[in-house]
């Protein structure tokens, strides 16, 4: 027999009861709406979020300016360029590794030095030890030199990446017979990374035709004049044979390459270069200690080295800039100066990309 219900005796209490549960229904109704009111609220807040995270430029890069340090680190540049006249005096071959330095940092990780890494049980391979890079980059010891000076004066103010971009502006100034000449802005701050791998993706190789090579420029936010006049750097400094055997290996040769150029080559460099055996020769046989446009009159006599000089003449657009850059007085010099600034800017790191700057160049903070 089921027990009956207890009903209290309280005729107030009795009568609310009986109002709750008569309106119990719409109490749940308004209950789900109100729910429903927040739920469509919170959604549409979000997608109005996310319709003006979309809408948003992208965080702006930092601006480099020009007399960074004037305030924080007044005789930098000076500094520099001592260092850098000190050595390219003693021999012009580092003032060429400078610049290529310069060259081959920006186009891995951007310009932020970080192929100035040395190996470390961490990262056993960073991008100094790739191929491209690896024996023939020089230049390393002049950007210690800078850098000590540096710390000594103003400590923790001047980044490497900024020593490495003045150091090859520096050196074009001194092999130009201080023709190429222009300011560039600092504030670049150094990287944390730095892999091997990376050296062989992005910088551009020897054997790239011109389409390749306006990609691998491109990728950087450098155009096809950036490439041609930036190619001009190969009027000084010595490459290893290894980098264009290819081209003088037959006899005659089957590339584009001048007979006597090849003839020449051939009894300089072995018949198989290996990394034992891969002596170098100047780049430039007219004037090889030179910063000058001789390489552009080299290029149209087919006096050049590697496929990638050879290939500014497969294209009208490139072919016309090289007879430019060789007949015009003073006109590479001049281009030359805005690329490198141009090239300088590739990439420059933020706080939020890791950058620092290092006490040391060659090991992170």
């Amino acid at each position: 027999m089921a027990p009956r219900r207890r009903t209290s005796s309280n005729p107030i209490l009795q009568a609310t009861t009986c109002t709750y549960i008569h309106q119990l229904p719409e109490l749940k109704m308004a209950a789900k709406i109100i729910v429903s009111l927040i739920l469509a609220a919170a959604l549409l807040g979000a997608a109005a979020a996310q319709q003006a995270a979309m809408a948003a430029p992208p965080p702006a890069r930092p601006r480099l300016r020009f007399g960074y340090y004037k305030h924080s680190c007044p005789p930098a540049e000076v500094i520099i360029r001592d260092a850098v006249r000190n050595a390219t005096f003693v021999n012009p071959g580092l003032g060429a590794g400078l610049i290529r330095m310069a060259f081959h940092d920006c186009f891995v990780q951007g310009c932020d030095a970080s192929v100035l890494l040395d190996p470390t049980p961490a990262n056993p391979r960073p991008e100094k030890l790739g191929p491209p890079n690896f024996p023939s980059l020089r230049g390393f010891d002049v950007i210690d030199a800078a850098k000590a000076a540096l710390e000594r004066y103003c400590p923790g103010v001047v980044s490497c990446a900024d020593v490495v971009q003045f150091a090859a502006r520096d050196a074009a100034f001194f092999l130009s017979g201080f023709k190429v000449d222009y300011r560039l802005p600092a504030g670049r701050l150094d990287g944390r990374v730095s892999v091997e791998s990376e050296a062989l993706a992005f910088l551009p190789r020897s054997i790239l035709n011109l389409t390749e090579l306006v990609t691998s420029f491109k990728v950087k936010g450098l155009d096809v004049d950036d490439l041609v006049v930036l190619s001009g750097a190969h009027t000084v400094g010595r490459s290893h044979c290894s980098s264009f055997s290819d081209r003088i290996s037959s006899t005659p040769p089957t590339s584009d390459i001048s007979r006597g150029l090849a003839t020449v080559l051939r009894k300089q460099c072995p018949a198989s270069p290996n990394f034992t055996d891969d002596p170098t020769v100047a780049m430039d046989v007219v004037t090889p200690a030179k910063l000058d446009n001789q390489y552009y009159k080299n290029v149209l006599k087919h006096k050049v080295l590697f496929n990638s000089d050879a290939a500014l003449l497969t294209s009208r657009r490139t072919a016309r800039k090289v007879v430019e850059n060789a007949f015009v007085r003073g006109r590479w010099e001049k281009k030359f100066a805005k690329a490198m600034v141009n090239m300088a800017a590739v990439e420059v790191k933020t706080t939020a990309d890791g950058g620092e700057i290092r006490k040391n160049c060659r090991l992170v903070n």
